[in-house]
């Protein structure tokens, strides 16, 4: 770490996620954690959405109920 001019515990954090990677211990791989965060923000963007549809449709349909003039 020394050599490197970073902390010793960022290192030991890069060699514990290297070995991980290489599936020498047991955990999630960078390639996994980096999908899982892609997915969870498409959710969030779709749950947006659905919820904006849903107010939309609400609101048009009460468009519909009211008499005309």
């Amino acid at each position: 770490a020394d050599q490197l001019g970073v902390h010793p515990e960022a290192l030991r954090v890069w060699v514990r996620q290297a070995e991980t990677d290489a599936g020498d211990r047991p955990g999630t791989t960078s390639g996994d954690a980096d999908r899982i965060a892609a997915l969870e923000r498409e959710v969030r963007e779709l749950r947006r959405a659905n919820q904006i549809l849903k107010s939309a449709a609400s609101f048009f349909a009460a468009e519909l109920d009211r008499p005309s003039r």
